[in-house]
C-alpha cells in the first residue's frame, strides 16, 4: 500500500478526456481523482469526478484556478496529470505553486505544431510528453511515439 499514489487527472471534455481515459491502464491501482470542466459520456459510469466551470479563455479561467486549488487542497494528490486544454493550464499553475508534480501529455492530434496549452506547459512543468517527434522537439518534451 505504501506505493499507492493519489493521481489527479484534470481535463476538458471531448478529445482531451478521451486520450487520458485511453491511458487509464497506465495508472494501475493508484487512486484517481478526476477533475473535469463538464459532464462527459467518455468517463466510465462507475467513476465520480469533480466538476469545474467550463471556461473558454475568458474571466472564468481565473475561477478555474480557485476551483482547482480547492480540490487539490482537499484531495492532496501526489501528482497531477493532464492532456489539456484550458483546465490543464490552471491546474499546472496551482500544482506548481503547491509543489505538486504536474505531468502533461500533448494531444496526439498535435502532429506538426504544438498546441497553445503545450507551449504554455514549457514554462509550467518539466514533465512533458509528445507523440510526434517534431512536436516533442519544439516543446522540449520527451517523445513517447507509438500508437494507442
Amino acid at each position: 500500500m505504501g506505493d499507492r499514489k493519489r493521481i489527479a487527472i484534470v481535463s476538458s471534455v471531448g478529445g482531451h478526456l478521451t486520450e487520458i481515459v485511453d491511458l487509464r491502464g497506465a495508472f494501475g491501482e493508484h487512486d484517481i481523482i478526476w477533475i473535469l470542466n463538464d459532464e462527459s459520456p467518455v468517463l466510465p459510469a462507475d467513476v465520480s469526478s469533480f466538476r469545474i466551470t467550463h471556461a473558454e479563455r475568458d474571466w472564468r479561467v481565473l475561477w478555474n484556478v480557485v476551483e482547482i486549488a480547492a480540490v487539490l487542497a482537499r484531495e492532496r494528490p501526489d501528482v497531477v496529470v493532464s492532456a489539456g486544454a484550458s483546465p490543464a493550464v490552471c491546474a499546472a499553475l496551482v500544482a506548481r505553486l503547491a509543489g505538486i508534480p504536474f505531468v502533461y501529455f500533448e494531444p496526439w492530434s498535435a502532429v506538426t505544431h504544438p498546441t497553445l496549452t503545450g507551449r504554455l506547459m514549457r514554462w509550467l512543468t518539466p514533465y512533458r510528453f509528445a507523440r510526434w517527434p517534431d512536436v516533442a522537439r519544439r516543446l522540449r518534451a520527451k517523445h513517447i511515439g507509438g500508437s494507442l
